[in-house]
């Protein structure tokens, strides 16, 4: 008996012990241009989150912006996300520019290292040769719609608005004493172990976090994400323009050249999956049907397999 009472003891301990020990924190580090991969990354580190029902998510950032559709799902990814998420624009230098100031703001706690810097949100149009020149109705219109969705998000996660919609209209940026001096950020820490430290106990809607010694476990991209980040590069979307545009219309001069309309269209598909006009199921589709009917084009004409 006395035995049996000693082993239930021991077992009701082990219980309290793990019902105490911290859960995991997972990790997702995020460097570069904001895009179609970049959201896609997120919205599936924070699945794995959740499935793992760790404590939160830590978001290392880095960006000088990227898309603002991009920017937009993820943001929403945000506000629907049962783990609480944290960005975190690190290591010292780091930036979360235009793209990367929305996002910053959209998640649940914003913290920063010292010598990083945010702001300078303004919308910029890019075109094959550089910044797009747009008209002044629409500039103001850009700026207007995107001034209101910075603002809202500042006001729903209780932080500056006001500085917010300047980072916008005004491009204004700050480092990160002043963004927490001005209420822009909701911590400064110098490296992980101080960030998990002061996270710890803290209220995030209506979940404690338990970060203290709790361990950080890294949600790796997929290959297939790398590569679709790589593709997302702003020089390689020009690039890929300028090769669509000369490959149709080299196919166009020479009919029956076939190596030009090919590469064509399919850095056209490209460009339209990395501009966000395409999703990547579907340019994926549209790629297998151009296969499909190179496949059966080839049936007819005399190139042998080429197509």
């Amino acid at each position: 008996m006395r035995h049996l009472l000693l082993i239930l003891s021991a077992a009701l301990a082990c219980v309290s012990s793990a019902g105490l020990r911290a859960a995991d924190v997972g990790l997702i580090k995020v460097k570069g241009a904001i895009g179609p991969a970049t959201a896609s990354y997120i919205a599936r580190a924070i699945d794995v989150a959740v499935e793992r029902d760790d404590t939160c998510l830590v978001i290392e950032l880095d960006t000088p912006g990227g898309s603002l559709d991009s920017t937009k799902q993820i943001v929403q990814t945000f506000y629907s996300s049962k783990v609480p998420t944290v960005v975190y624009v690190f290591p010292e230098g780091a930036w979360a520019g235009s793209a990367g100031c929305f996002i910053t703001l959209a998640a649940d706690v914003a913290a920063m290292t010292p010598g990083s810097s945010i702001g300078a949100a303004h919308p910029v149009s890019i075109g094959p040769g550089g910044e797009e020149k747009t008209s002044d109705v629409m500039k103001e219109k850009l700026e207007q719609i995107t001034g209101s969705f910075i603002e809202g998000i500042a006001k729903k996660r209780g932080r500056n608005a006001k500085w917010a919609r300047s980072s916008v209209v005004e491009s204004k940026a700050i480092d990160a004493d002043k963004a927490l001096e001005l209420k822009v950020i909701d911590l400064i820490a110098k490296d992980m172990p101080d960030l998990l430290n002061q996270l710890d106990n803290r209220e995030v809607g209506n979940k404690t976090l338990k970060t203290a010694g709790a361990t950080v476990v890294d949600i790796p991209m997929t290959t297939a994400e790398r590569v679709l980040q790589l593709l997302s590069h702003p020089e390689l979307m020009m690039i890929l323009m300028l090769v669509a545009m000369y490959g149709i219309i080299g196919e166009l001069s020479n009919p029956g050249a076939i190596l030009p309309g090919v590469v064509g269209a399919i850095a056209l598909i490209l460009v339209l999956y990395m501009a966000t006009i395409l999703p990547v199921n579907i340019a994926g589709l549209a790629l297998i049907g151009l296969a499909v009917v190179l496949f059966i084009v080839d049936i007819y004409a005399p190139t042998h397999g080429v197509l």
